[in-house]
C-alpha cells in the first residue's frame, strides 16, 4: 500500500521509560509514514496535554499508546478520563505495557481501551509490535475525525 498519501496521524505516547520512549519513535520512523508523536512522561503530564490543565493548550491526538504503570497518574486513570471525555472517548488508546495480569487486561477493557499489548522484552520483537500497530491503527484502520 502506498502511504504517502496518507495524511499524518497525532499520536500521543504516554510512556515513562526512556528507552521504550526511543524504540517507539524508531520503529514509527522505520514505518515510513508521516506522523506526529508528542510523548507524555508522566499520567499527569498526559492529562495536562489532553485537557489544557498546567498552562497547557488541550490536545486531541488521532491515537493514544498507553503504558498502565506510570508516575504521578496510573495509566488506568488516564484512560478512565479519556473514556469519560466527549472530546477525547473516540480516540483510539491501546495500552503498551510490561503487564500481562488477568486483572489489568479485564479492567482497561472494562474501561473502553481498544487493544491490549503485552510489551516484548526482545528490541527486534518490540519494533515489531509497533510496525504492527502502526499498520493497523495508520493504515488499515480508519480513525474516527477528531473534534
Amino acid at each position: 500500500m502506498d502511504t504517502t498519501s496518507l495524511a499524518p496521524v497525532d499520536i500521543l505516547l504516554v510512556e515513562d521509560n526512556p528507552n521504550d520512549v526511543e524504540i517507539t519513535k524508531r520503529a514509527l520512523e522505520k514505518g515510513q509514514i508521516r506522523n506526529h508523536l508528542t510523548v507524555a512522561r508522566d499520567g499527569q503530564e498526559a492529562l495536562d496535554i489532553l485537557f489544557g490543565s498546567n498552562g497547557r493548550e488541550r490536545h486531541i491526538p488521532g491515537l493514544i499508546l498507553l503504558d498502565l504503570n506510570l508516575p504521578k497518574v496510573d495509566g488506568r486513570e488516564v484512560l478512565a478520563h479519556v473514556k469519560a471525555s466527549q472530546d477525547h472517548r473516540r480516540i483510539p488508546v491501546i495500552v503498551l505495557t510490561t503487564s500481562t495480569r488477568e486483572e489489568d487486561i479485564v479492567r482497561t477493557y472494562d474501561l473502553g481501551v481498544n487493544t491490549f499489548i503485552s510489551k516484548p522484552v526482545r528490541f527486534d520483537e518490540f519494533i515489531r509490535v509497533i510496525s504492527a500497530i502502526q499498520e493497523y491503527w495508520i493504515v488499515i484502520a480508519t480513525l474516527p475525525p477528531i473534534n
